[in-house]
């Protein structure tokens, strides 16, 4: 199997890189499962007290690999039910995890980028960082990924970016709670990571899980209560008429029917 998430211990520190760029750092089989298993071994290891999860190229996360699953012969609520699957599963992992998970980003986030990146305890974001839930525009809603989002964003802001779809920047994904900080250039980035990471080497391992316990135990409780509802709705809204259109649109670059601005602007 190609490694497309490559896992280096030092310091204490465990970095786990998204490194898939023909898909965009997609959620694919190979992806989700060497990613899941570094997350393991953050847990296991007793060596580790701090998961940095990082990226290369341009693209953190794209979310779901639904085409992967379509070339093998899954309908499309099949890939979608096989995405959805994967993405709750790795969003509890990091969340349970009794160990400080960093997310570092320096590029684009889009749709189950957002969970890994809401499930994170911290989250540091680039100067090429950009932002957008394009699921409504699709016929979709970010359903999943709402679980670790709604807890973090605020009422306003996700009440505005899940409906809009549009994007926005990482000045912006600090003020409404996605992001703990942003920094200017690489080199701000990179050291704001020393800084963070300086401190958790100086805490003990109880005192980090007990710690991070009290931060998750809400989210966690309703992630448990509200999981199965979520991916019953999501997989629905795969099944309609709306997303298969939407999604037809999106692969043939065309805009959907229901594009009143495109209209307008015709």
């Amino acid at each position: 199997m190609t490694e497309v998430v490559h896992s280096h211990l030092e310091g204490g520190v465990l970095t786990l890189t998204l490194d898939s760029p023909k898909n965009r750092n997609a959620l694919g089989a190979a992806l989700v499962e060497q990613l899941r298993n570094g997350l393991r071994e953050a847990e296991t290891n007793a060596d580790v007290r701090a998961v940095v999860l990082t990226h290369a190229g341009g693209t953190f996360c794209a979310g779901a690999d639904l085409s992967e699953a379509l070339a093998g012969g899954a309908s499309v609520q099949e890939a979608s039910a096989i995405g959805t699957g994967a993405m709750l599963d790795l969003m509890r992992t990091i969340l349970e995890l009794p160990k400080p998970v960093i997310a570092k980003i320096n590029g684009h986030v889009r749709a189950g980028g957002f969970g890994l990146v809401g499930a994170a305890d911290i989250a540091l974001a680039g100067p090429a960082c950009t932002f957008a839930l394009t699921e409504s525009r699709l016929g979709l809603a970010p359903s999943v990924i709402s679980l670790v989002l709604l807890p973090k964003m605020t009422a306003r802001a996700s009440g505005r970016y899940f409906l809009s779809g549009e994007s926005f920047d990482r000045q912006t994904a600090v003020r409404i709670g996605l992001i703990t900080e942003s920094f200017a250039t690489t080199d701000d980035l990179d050291a704001g990571a020393d800084t963070v990471l300086a401190g958790v080497r100086r805490a003990s391992p109880q005192g980090l899980a007990a710690s991070k316990a009290l931060t998750t135990t809400e989210i966690l409780a309703d992630f448990t209560r509200y999981a199965r509802r979520r991916a019953d709705e999501s997989a629905e809204l795969f099944a309609s008429d709306e997303a298969r259109e939407g999604m037809a649109a999106f692969l043939s670059k065309r805009p959907p029917s229901w594009d009143l601005a495109e209209r307008a602007s015709s």
